[in-house]
């Protein structure tokens, strides 16, 4: 799996703890010198990292969802490095409305523009296409849609999706994709993936075009797929064959956490799996709660993202390592421990249970800001100690002991 060109420095790769890897579990997502690894196997459970333009990151890995180039919750990109995140994430649909992918490209793309020099992944924007724009008209050249914010008409299709994802600079792009509604007819949905499909591949060549330009910002972009089809096995399955001959930098699960039981969502993991390229970073889109991360990293996923840590703390509950704690609850009136005994975050350093309940009831801002900050905390801190136990070959036992631990409300 190694370029021709292969740096001799690559061929003695050493994980963080020191293991060496076997040259052939080196594997180059790109012709750009930009390479996968996998470390090591617990069962499904995948131990890797990826190496990219921006720096390399661990995996299994949580990104932290700033949509709009921000945390919501007033966390700046210096308290992101403080709190663990290796990858951000932002949104190129709201991105392009506000300020504009133009602007940020004249400002030297995303991660000037918030001073920030470690990878960032940008969602393609068709989730928000489809989720919150009014009037939108699917056709094979793309979308026409009403933008949210002020009600203007927009086109989005392949091209444009990857020519703002180019002007924001980002390290990884997302394909654009329909995102199915759950649950939709057989035959809709396989209409659907094969547009879909036709989307992907004009996405790479129209990527592979903007990486060839001498103004773009960031000429070793990455691209990955988006696996589609509903809860419909045979479509799923199809789909995932077909997008993986494409060779892309990595395969993401979309259309997942919309609404389906979680026990279907897992079926549709396990479903996938195998089809899905074993020298390939996996990304789970959406997804999810410390228990899903657990079992969707059993199940052979490396990649998350969720707003659930961010959006849950703002109104007061937070994750911890007994279960899920809310803070607004009169018990924690007069409770000078921290928001979790076993944490060390920022705000566990310094702060008690009774003040920030105080700051939630006297709606001060610096209530969410703390909160925040905690379950980013934690979230990176899970993907953390579950690196640690594959490391250790102790996965299982680490997923029996907290899987239904975490999801338990306190």
């Amino acid at each position: 799996g190694l370029c021709p060109d292969t740096p001799a420095r690559t061929l003695s790769l050493h994980s963080a703890k020191g293991i060496v890897i076997p040259l052939e579990t080196h594997y180059y997502a790109s012709k750009e010198k930009v390479m996968f690894t996998l470390l090591k196997k617990e069962n499904k459970a995948r131990r890797g990292q990826f190496e990219t333009v921006h720096g390399t990151f661990q995996t299994p890995c949580f990104m932290n969802v700033g949509t709009a180039a921000a945390i919501k919750g007033g966390i700046s990109s210096i308290d992101l490095k403080g709190l663990k995140t290796q990858v951000e994430l932002c949104n190129t649909y709201h991105l392009h409305l506000r300020p504009g992918d133009h602007i940020i490209k004249q400002m030297g793309g995303l991660h000037k523009f918030m001073n920030w020099d470690k990878p960032i992944l940008t969602d393609s924007g068709g989730f928000q296409v489809f989720s919150l724009a009014p009037l939108r008209k699917i056709k094979e050249e793309g979308v026409y849609f009403a933008s949210h914010i002020d009600g203007r008409r927009i086109f989005m299709g392949p091209e444009e999706s990857m020519q703002i994802q180019s002007n924001l600079g980002s390290t990884i792009a997302m394909a654009f994709d329909e995102c199915i509604e759950n649950p939709s007819p057989h035959e809709y949905v396989e209409a659907s993936v094969e547009r879909t499909t036709r989307w992907l591949q004009r996405c790479k060549e129209e990527m592979a075009r903007l990486n060839s330009l001498p103004d773009t910002i960031n000429k070793h972009q990455m691209l990955f797929g988006i696996n589609q089809g509903s809860t419909y096995d045979d479509i799923r399955i199809k789909h995932m064959e077909d997008i993986a001959a494409l060779d892309l930098d990595g395969y993401a699960i979309g259309g997942l956490a919309v609404g389906e039981e979680t026990s279907e969502m897992y079926r549709i993991i396990e479903v996938v799996e195998p089809f899905m390229p074993v020298n390939k970073p996996r990304y789970l889109m959406g997804v999810g709660t410390p228990s899903n991360i657990i079992e969707a990293v059993a199940r052979g996923v490396d990649m998350f993202d969720c707003v659930m840590p961010s959006r849950n703390a703002r109104h007061a509950t937070v994750f911890t390592w007994s279960g899920i704690m809310h803070l607004g609850n009169k018990c924690y009136e007069t409770d000078p421990r921290p928001v979790d005994e076993q944490c060390d975050c920022p705000t566990c350093r310094n702060f008690s249970r009774a003040y920030i309940r105080h700051l939630f009831k006297a709606n001060e801002q610096l209530a969410g800001r703390l909160a925040v900050q905690h379950n980013l905390y934690f979230y990176n801190t899970l993907t953390e100690k579950i690196r640690d136990a594959i490391d250790e070959d102790r996965f299982e036992q680490f997923r029996g002991k907290y899987s239904k631990l975490l999801a338990t409300r306190i």
